[in-house]
This record gives C-alpha cells, sequence and structure tokens, in this order.
C-alpha cells in the first residue's frame, strides 16, 4: 500500500511539474522576415492584438494571426502582453467588430499554422512559442 500512495504523490508531482513548465513557456511575437519591423515592445504589440492601432511600427496595415482561443499559448499570449484573459480579449474584440472599429485577427488552427501565414505574408504578425521560431520568421518581441 506504501508503494501506491508513494506512486501517485509521484505521478502528481511530475503531472504538476509539466503543468508548471507549460505554463511558463515563452511566447515569441513574430513577423515575417522581410517586415522593415525591427523589435518591438509589449505596448505596441498589446495596441495591434487589441485592435487600438492597426499598423506595424513600419507603417504597414498589420495582417494578425490568431492562435485558437482557449490555448494554452493564446492565454499566455493575452496574458503577458495584454494583461487580459482570454473572456476580456473576445469581449473587447465583440464591441469592435460591432461597432465596426476594428477587424479581429484572423484564428488560425495551431503554431504551425501561424508561423505559415506570416512566413507567406510580408505584413503579417502573429505569436508562437519561442522554441518553435526558426528562419522562416522574425522574433520581434519574447514574452516570459
Amino acid at each position: 500500500m506504501l508503494n501506491i500512495s508513494l506512486c501517485k504523490r509521484l505521478v502528481l508531482g511530475l503531472t504538476l511539474a509539466s503543468a508548471a513548465t507549460l505554463a511558463s513557456a515563452e511566447v515569441a511575437v513574430i513577423v515575417n522576415p522581410k517586415s522593415a519591423t525591427g523589435s518591438m515592445t509589449a505596448e505596441q504589440v498589446s495596441a495591434i492584438f487589441l485592435g487600438k492601432v492597426g499598423t506595424l511600427p513600419s507603417g504597414a496595415t498589420a495582417a494578425m494571426a490568431d492562435q485558437p482561443e482557449g490555448s494554452p499559448v493564446y492565454e499566455q499570449f493575452y496574458g503577458k502582453v495584454t494583461g487580459k484573459t482570454g473572456a476580456q480579449v473576445k469581449a473587447a474584440w465583440s464591441r469592435l467588430t460591432f461597432s465596426g472599429k476594428a477587424t479581429p485577427p484572423k484564428p488560425l488552427a495551431s503554431s504551425a499554422e501561424v508561423k505559415k501565414f506570416v512566413a507567406a505574408n510580408p505584413d503579417a504578425i502573429g505569436y508562437i512559442e519561442k522554441s518553435a521560431v526558426d528562419g522562416t520568421v522574425k522574433s520581434v518581441l519574447v514574452a516570459d
């Protein structure tokens, strides 16, 4: 019986450690490598992804790519960069869309799809796990 209890504790500990690692993963904001945009501040990225500004620092109209709502990278990005929860972001975009003031980011199915979209569009901006950044995209901000 002692061994079963010990195994349960070990499994629980490993599960919690894995969740903590996932929760603390770094998120990279990415643009097309041909973009004139260099580095960006969290405030600049937040303004774009919350519909307050429609252009990149280079002056190009931003083509935003979003992760699936509720996914870990979605929650981490909005929490770390904008300081808002997914529900708050959804509510803000509902108001902006209803009033016709802005168009929400293009929802894509995964980080791989976001990276592919950004790599193919010179004015695109998106976010993925930092570990997924490669030469097909350029990181302009890392939120950890």
